[in-house]
């Protein structure tokens, strides 16, 4: 029942609409989860820094647009959880004092980092472990001891875990260990 422009603009005025984002916060939320895990850092050597977290982060969430991009009904959900990577980071800039007129142009570049990302991803698994422990050694911030290939196996890993499972599980974040 589509209601009345009154009542959708009071709605919206008091905070009140629809969040159309929804059906896939679970899925963003289990994406911010995947890529603050501690193997990312310990064991693969991913700097637990704000660089290192924003790179874990758009390895993970690359991973599940991958496997979103493979699945026809999965295409719409994608842009909403795309939004969502937006909506977070514009947070976080303006929580670091990040000023309005940066934003925009801030955010511009993180989604282009995270489009690059996707297309090395695509190109890397579809290679060797050679060639994909060089996209993580390009997309990644790692720390000294860290070890790209690591990084690649547990991408390979993902991936399976992300193939493995229906589209109506990954919406719902219910990714496997």
């Amino acid at each position: 029942m589509e209601h009345p422009p009154l009542v959708t603009f009071l709605s919206r005025l008091l905070g009140k609409s629809p969040d159309d984002r929804a059906p896939v916060r679970p899925l963003w939320h289990w994406v911010v989860a995947e890529a603050r895990a501690p193997e990312w850092y310990a064991h693969c050597g991913i700097a637990d820094t704000l660089p290192g977290r924003f790179d874990a982060l758009t390895l993970v969430l690359a991973m599940v647009m991958l496997r979103m991009e493979r699945e026809e009904a999965l295409i719409g959900p994608s842009a909403l959880l795309a939004e969502l990577f937006v909506e977070d980071m514009d947070g976080q800039l303006r929580q670091a004092g990040v000023g309005d007129l940066v934003v925009g142009k801030r955010i511009g570049k993180l989604m282009g980092a995270l489009g690059g990302r996707i297309a090395a991803l695509r190109e890397g698994l579809a290679a060797d472990d050679a060639a994909l422990a060089e996209v993580a050694r390009r997309n990644a911030t790692m720390i000294e001891q860290g070890d790209p290939a690591r990084v690649a196996a547990r991408l390979r890993v993902l991936a399976a875990r992300l193939e493995g499972i229906s589209g109506e599980h990954l919406l719902a974040g219910n990714v496997p260990a």
